[in-house]
């Protein structure tokens, strides 16, 4: 009987799960591939990606060709026959005004302003930060305030200011000039950035740092530069591009002899002497923007994180 019982209760369950087996899987339908919803969403990625890549594209392939092939019109067509000339010419005979030496020397005065000026602006923002963040002093908040007042103030109301304050301690037109100039003026979005980071680690590895006795540069050099890679990749890469890229600062701080890379490209540009060579700009215009591209693609990852991590939080 004990038997028949368990044949009959098993029988009973089986008969009660069968309707439900025969329903298949449950949950929401996976969307198809080509949904609505999809071809919009890439269909606008598309566009954008057209939208930015296609005068890179026209660029480089006009870069590449001669001038008799650039005359026949048709600028989106691949050159006929590759040349490297223009490039060659951009770097190295285009004449800038009275020099025809190229962009080899603005390059090489854009590294001397960039490197400084990008070590300067963030190792003291990077202290700023940290200080305002763990190490609150009296007035502290009101000089968080004077800070984030000063990154959004024009730079033209200060130019010339700036200019007599150079000009009276003897080095207005010089590359030191610029590289405080580009140091002062990065340092307080620099400063917000950093404070915003140190404030979104753990307050506990600060106060515990502290019970053990490390003072305000032991916390700094060995508990929160090894947790800050993310954030001084932002920090490099947003001075990197706003100082090699600028032309403001690059043509009012310095003299001839002295400008920086985009300064010579627009000479190069806007020179209307001889024939337009639109091969020569447009390689010169790419080599002018390598090094911001570079510095992208190299960090691009690690940008993400820092800005992910707490860069602008707070």
């Amino acid at each position: 009987m004990a038997n028949i019982e368990t044949l009959n209760s098993t029988a009973a369950g089986i008969d009660a799960v069968a309707p439900r087996l025969g329903e298949g899987p449950s949950g929401a339908k996976p969307r198809p591939a080509l949904s609505s919803r999809n071809i919009i969403l890439y269909g606008t990625l598309g566009v954008a990606a057209l939208y930015y890549l296609l005068p890179l594209y026209v660029m480089v392939v006009t870069s590449l060709k001669g001038m008799p092939e650039i005359r026949l019109g048709n600028i989106f067509s691949p050159p006929m026959e590759i040349t490297f000339e223009p490039w060659v010419k951009a770097w190295a005979e285009a004449c800038t005004g009275l020099n025809c030496d190229g962009l080899s020397r603005g390059f090489w005065n854009s590294v001397r302003i960039t490197v400084p000026s990008v070590i300067i602006s963030i190792a003291i923002a990077s202290v700023n930060g940290y200080a305002l963040a763990n190490w609150r002093f009296k007035g502290s908040e009101l000089f968080f305030s004077i800070l984030i007042i000063g990154a959004f103030i024009p730079y033209q109301v200060m130019i010339y200011p700036i200019v007599i304050i150079l000009r009276e301690i003897g080095i207005y037109g010089t590359l030191t000039g610029l590289v405080i100039v580009h140091s002062i003026f990065g340092m307080p979005i620099l400063t917000l950035l950093f404070r915003n980071y140190f404030v979104s680690l753990p307050e506990e590895l600060f106060k515990a740092a502290r019970v053990d006795g490390a003072g305000f540069w032991q916390i700094f050099l060995k508990i929160m530069l090894p947790m800050s890679l993310p954030i001084f990749v932002v920090a490099m890469i947003l001075q990197v591009t706003g100082i090699w890229n600028d032309f403001l600062f690059g043509v009012v701080f310095t003299r001839p002899d002295t400008y920086p890379m985009t300064v010579q490209l627009n000479n190069i540009v806007n020179s209307v002497q001889g024939v337009k060579e639109y091969n020569v700009n447009m390689a010169a215009t790419i080599l002018t923007g390598l090094v911001p591209l570079i510095v992208y693609f190299v960090s691009g990852r690690l940008f993400v994180r820092g800005i992910a991590a707490g860069a602008v939080k707070g």
